[in-house]
């Protein structure tokens, strides 16, 4: 069980590297796009749906953890700053993952190309936002199959 919880939070840390570069990306795709009267590209939308991805996956990885620490009776986020921040992370996880999936499903429905990118860049950011909020800094930056 103790290799399986390693897996879980090696792929977890190195999912967060993904979900970073994947918003910096959308970012960078689509921040231009505001102002640019250029319409919006399936290469516009590519980055978008990769981002949403890529949190989907680490709020199943996360879930997955916490279930998997609470049934091992392992503590969860020893040594945070405050006894809250497990609900914190859990919590500002699930919004990030909210708001991109409504950054894609916005940018795709939307009447216009400059809607489009309004709604991709907006929702992308807030939601890099909450995941910068949400990461444990004090936590190694990279993890390969250790604590």
């Amino acid at each position: 069980m103790a290799t399986l919880y390693l897996v879980l939070l090696t792929l977890h840390n190195l999912n967060r590297w993904v979900i970073l570069l994947t918003g910096l990306w959308a970012l960078v795709q689509t921040i231009p796009g505001l102002t640019s009267g250029r319409p919006f590209t399936p290469a516009d939308r590519r980055p978008v749906a990769a981002f949403m991805g890529s949190l989907h996956l680490q709020v199943v990885l996360g879930l997955l953890l916490f279930a998997f620490m609470g049934m091992q009776n392992i503590p969860v986020f020893a040594g945070a700053p405050r006894p809250s921040f497990q609900w914190e992370h859990l919590g500002l996880g699930v919004l990030a993952a909210v708001f991109a999936t409504l950054g894609s499903i916005q940018s795709r429905k939307a009447a216009t190309d400059p809607l489009k990118f309004r709604a991709a860049a907006l929702w992308t950011g807030l939601s890099m936002i909450v995941i910068l909020a949400g990461i444990p800094w004090w936590r190694p930056l990279l993890r390969f199959f250790n604590q």
